[in-house]
């Protein structure tokens, strides 16, 4: 009976998009009054919070994220840090002669934020061009295969080939 019911329901035909419901009246009213009683700022902060959110999780559709392409993502991460930590290195390296500890330190940190800075820059653009030619790479990859299929399906049956050699 279980796997009756489960045909049935595969069977039964799915809507192509589901019928538009309307909003209840008491929802709205509801965060109305909860908005006047206190002032609205909780919930514009949640609102704020969970729009920030969706933001981040929905890709912006002009492209390939490099967020989204897990090699990329941890390459301009990797190279971030170490750029970061080369340049807070060789900044306080430089301005140790020069000047006190506490100046070094300082100078090392802001020339650790610039290098990070830089660094992440030049890792995505690098690897803007990279997934946009391994995407081209695939798209010519399938090409090929499709064309070698058409081809194969042009080309007679073995069996006829055969045939007309034999008549020839």
């Amino acid at each position: 009976m279980a796997a009756e019911a489960a045909t049935a329901e595969e069977a039964a035909p799915v809507a192509a998009s589901p019928e538009p419901r309307a909003p209840k009246k008491g929802a709205k009213g509801e965060a109305k009054a909860k908005d006047a009683k206190n002032g609205g700022k909780e919930d514009k902060a949640a609102k704020g919070k969970g729009k920030k959110g969706a933001k981040e999780a929905e890709p912006d559709g002009d492209g390939p994220s490099i967020a989204a392409h897990p090699r990329a993502a941890r390459a301009v991460a990797r190279a971030k840090s170490w750029g970061g930590l080369a340049g807070f290195v060789l900044g306080g390296y430089l301005s140790l002669p020069t000047n006190t500890l506490a100046g070094a330190g300082l100078r090392a940190l802001i020339a650790g934020v610039v290098c990070y800075v830089a660094v992440w820059a030049g890792a995505v653009f690098l690897w803007r061009r990279l997934v946009m030619l391994e995407i081209k790479s695939r798209e010519q990859q399938l090409a090929a295969a499709v064309q070698a299929a058409r081809a194969r399906r042009e080309l007679p049956a073995p069996a006829e080939r055969q045939g007309a050699r034999a008549a020839s």
